[in-house]
């Protein structure tokens, strides 16, 4: 009976505390975006209540955004899907990452190749040459490299993204490599990402491939003690801002992309993890390891 009154107790103080720490999301001009919003709970303190707060169960498929049923889901050996037809480019990629799986058994074979299970098509070679654009992997090769058949399957065109090339090498990348660290210190996360497709983006290539303006991720650590999610939403260009400046609550990432995540967590749970931000319970220095990527 205490037990029972001190987890409700727990689950009181956190609402309380989401009601009253909001902070605007500073955008990748170091601004501040109005309309995106956080509720941010710092320090581990709050971590260890949504810890004790929340009971965990395995959970299959956990990663999978939610779809409409008129729509399917491609899946590969390393990740899944959701290919857009009219732009060309999946609208997310989603997988989990282990710790074991951070260690590259194979190199990136730097051969793209069209989908063969996207029955409409994907980009080719030729919408990206000359296009001043990098073919940007959603789901990395470096998180691929534990199988032969997965890291192939990463250069297809279906999980490209045309990337400006300073976004692509420079804070795309970094955000990859601090995605891996955090998985080697919490040993799996769920991780959905994917461009911000919107009508009116510019094009490239004869298959009229979108380039968009943005790109998000968003991260779950569903492993006790530390529950946590965090999301970023990135524009595509250069950016020497750090990391944590473009961090905000997966709540944002969904009211930003119109997309559910994790829409089979039990309802308290998905509200709690989504609607908080504890940036200081995630560590913000990645480890650089040899990778494909």
């Amino acid at each position: 009976m205490m037990k029972t009154l001190s987890l409700s107790f727990y689950a009181f103080f956190i609402i309380c505390l989401l009601a009253f720490c909001k902070q605007e999301v500073r955008n990748s001009s170091g601004g501040k975006t109005s309309d995106i919003q956080q509720d941010v709970v710092p320090g581990t303190f709050a971590d260890s209540l949504l810890a004790d707060a929340i009971h965990i169960t395995s959970i299959p498929r956990l990663e999978i955004p939610k779809i409409k049923p008129e729509e399917s889901i491609i899946s590969h050996t390393g990740y899944s899907f959701l290919f857009n037809d009219a732009y060309k480019q999946a609208e997310w990629v989603a997988y989990e990452l282990t710790k074991a799986e951070t260690n590259n058994v194979y190199t990136r074979t730097d051969k793209f190749v069209p989908d063969p299970d996207v029955k409409t098509g994907t980009a080719t070679e030729s919408d990206y040459s000359g296009s001043g654009f990098d073919r940007g992997h959603l789901a990395p090769a470096a998180d691929m490299g534990w199988s032969a058949t997965a890291i192939a399957e990463s250069f297809y065109y279906s999980n490209m993204s045309p990337q400006n090339p300073g976004f692509n090498r420079g804070i795309w990348k970094k955000l990859e490599e601090q995605v891996r660290t955090w998985t080697i210190e919490n040993d799996s996360l769920y991780i959905v990402t994917g461009p911000v497709l919107t009508k009116g983006l510019r094009t490239i290539g004869e298959h009229k491939v979108a380039v968009p303006d943005y790109y998000y991720k968003v991260i779950l650590d569903y492993t006790e003690p530390g529950i946590n999610g965090i999301g970023f939403i990135l524009r595509n260009a250069s950016s020497g801002l750090p990391l944590k400046d473009f961090a905000v609550t997966i709540d944002s990432v969904e009211k930003f992309t119109g997309f559910d995540f994790f829409p089979l967590l039990p309802d308290n749970q998905e509200q709690m993890i989504e609607k908080t931000l504890c940036d200081t319970c995630w560590s913000w220095k990645s480890t650089k390891k040899k990778s494909t990527k």
